[in-house]
């Protein structure tokens, strides 16, 4: 049962808001960009203290300038904090761009600028790159190859083959990281929404509800409506156990969780919160419509049938709330929800099979009509 002594739960649950999550991971990719780009600049900076490596010149000027611009994108990165898929297709292909250009300073390209300096590019778009702005840089890396190696061929046949190999190396890399990315991608979603289920009715679960109180308190701000929780808990659920055993009591749980999906209405919340307990969350603009409502949730469970067509009832409280400015959404949800409890031990009392009706007196009073 939810709480009886009026405790909102802490379940040590706080989970990101969708505009959080992705200010998390725009954050992630600015400080890995700018990390990997001062290891880069570092690293092609010994050229200049080696000699023989760089012709001499304005070759030697612009590759260390070419050095410094990445320290100083890696620094923009580090100030500014976050970076957004345009920005990072635009660093992939400059990182294209500044190979031509360590290419043309380079004596002796095939021996100190191979095109496998490419691969940090292609490993950066295979990672953080969505799959067209990935086949542009694919056919970027091909060109930049072709480019790179062409003064270092006599012949067309060799250039072509040195071309194929080292494009198609850099390319197969870049599309087996996007695949393995994608690969954990997939599992990451699976394993989020499995922790957001109730694995024996396919219901959501206490986490789920948590996830969904600030928005619904936001929406009922922005709509000014009130907010409706409803507590069912299945009548004699236990004696239905004992008599004909926990596989036909699972049974008509499932019945149970079904006939309440096709009840709920789409932006209703519908969760198992334990045991034979279920809770409603949802908008309304009154308390006669969330009655309304509760009425016709505690009909879909006299109505749902298990497999051997036992049939169970259903003791339903309802309480509602008016969002109010700079409250805590969680701890207002669980408030809620511990006065809809109240409200269905009283239809527990005064003979299941009904809908209780939690009304607000002056605190901390509470009183329940059924």
């Amino acid at each position: 049962m939810i709480h009886p002594d009026g405790r909102a739960p802490d379940l040590g649950i706080s989970a990101p808001e969708p505009a959080a999550a992705d200010r998390v991971e725009r954050e992630v990719a600015a400080v890995t960009l700018a990390v990997l780009l001062v290891v880069g600049a570092l690293m092609g900076s010994i050229n200049l203290v080696v000699d023989g490596v760089l012709r001499d010149g304005t070759a030697r000027w612009v590759y260390g300038g070419t050095m410094l611009l990445l320290l100083a994108i890696a620094v923009s990165l580090a100030v500014r904090g976050r970076v957004g898929g345009g920005h990072t297709f635009a660093l992939v292909l400059l990182g294209d761009l500044i190979y031509l250009v360590v290419v043309l300073c380079i004596e002796d390209p095939l021996r100190y600028a191979t095109p496998l300096m490419l691969l940090f590019p292609a490993l950066v778009a295979a990672w953080f790159l969505d799959l067209r702005q990935l086949y542009v840089h694919m056919v970027v890396t091909a060109a930049v190859c072709l480019a790179a190696l062409w003064p270092s061929y006599d012949s067309a046949v060799g250039l072509g083959v040195q071309v194929g190999v080292s494009a198609g190396t850099l390319n197969a890399a870049a599309v087996g990281v996007f695949l393995l990315r994608r690969r954990v991608q997939r599992l990451l979603v699976a394993t989020e929404t499995l922790s957001r289920l109730d694995p024996l009715t396919g219901l959501h679960n206490r986490r789920y509800l948590v996830e969904q109180a600030p928005r619904l308190w936001r929406q009922a701000r922005r709509d000014a409506t009130q907010v409706s929780a409803m507590v069912l808990d299945l009548d004699h659920f236990k004696r239905l156990n004992d008599q004909f055993g926990h596989a036909v009591g699972d049974s008509v749980l499932g019945a149970v969780a079904r006939s309440l999906q096709s009840t709920v209405r789409p932006a209703d919340v519908l969760a198992r919160t334990g045991g034979e307990e279920l809770v409603v969350l949802g908008a309304v603009t009154d308390l006669a419509e969330a009655i309304r409502l509760a009425e016709r949730l505690r009909t879909s469970v006299a109505e749902s049938h298990g497999a051997e067509r036992h049939a169970v009832t259903a003791s339903v409280g309802l309480a509602v709330a008016r969002p109010v400015d700079g409250e805590d959404p969680v701890a207002a949800l669980w408030r809620l929800v511990d006065r809809a409890d109240v409200a269905m031990y009283e239809a527990k009392r005064a003979g299941r099979d009904r809908v209780c009706t939690s009304a607000r007196s002056p605190e901390p009073e509470q009183t329940t009509v059924c």
